[in-house]
């Protein structure tokens, strides 16, 4: 009599990251006076983990850090546990929690956005729902509102990456989007980014 061989067990769709492709996001504030940027970045070394990207930024009184972690799985663990510490022993707010490693997109163009106008209330929620409507990705975006040295007056500055799909007619996109400005009376530049 022959045997039936028994069923093998199912395969799991989801393949498991490489041993140095696990991700945490760290996102941390404090007072400028104790800035958070050496306190994560030692606990992320000690972790043995590396530092794929960084961002810091000063916020009111606050310095703002953003850090993406990558290692392997227990050294992700160990940072963990270790930033759980941080934040019960300093002034540090912090939120992490593990991600994956942002996808290749080479069907995106990027280019810079700069805008400079009169401050007014919505203007950045305009500029982001111009991009929104037309599928465009903000990549990166810096904005802040100053006094203009000569006349006092509150101004708005933005600086923004986008990533634009390769298949756009950029000369199309450009004349909207400067035609957009000049109906909100923003001045702006659309530039490929050159690297």
């Amino acid at each position: 009599m022959r045997k039936i061989p028994e069923a093998a067990a199912p395969i799991d769709p989801t393949p498991r990251p490489a041993a140095n492709e696990n991700y945490l996001l760290i996102n941390a504030f404090a007072p400028a006076a104790r800035s958070p940027l050496t306190a994560i970045a030692k606990r992320v070394s000690d972790a043995g983990c590396n530092i794929a990207e960084t961002r810091v930024s000063a916020l009111g009184t606050e310095i703002g850090v953003l850090v993406l972690a990558q290692g392997a799985w227990d050294a992700i663990a160990k940072l963990e546990t270790a930033l759980a510490r941080l934040e019960r022993d300093e002034e540090t707010r912090l939120m992490h929690f593990r991600t994956g490693p942002k996808p290749a997109q080479t069907n995106l163009l990027p280019y810079m956005i700069e805008v400079v106008a009169a401050d007014k209330p919505g203007i950045l929620f305009q500029i982001a729902e111009f991009f929104q409507e037309h599928g465009i990705s903000v990549e990166q975006l810096q904005s802040m509102r100053y006094r203009a040295m000569q006349t006092g007056a509150d101004m708005f500055s933005a600086q923004i990456t986008v990533g634009i799909p390769a298949n756009t007619h950029i000369a199309a996109l450009r004349d909207d989007f400067l035609e957009f400005c000049d109906g909100q009376n923003l001045d702006a530049i659309m530039d490929p980014v050159k690297f």
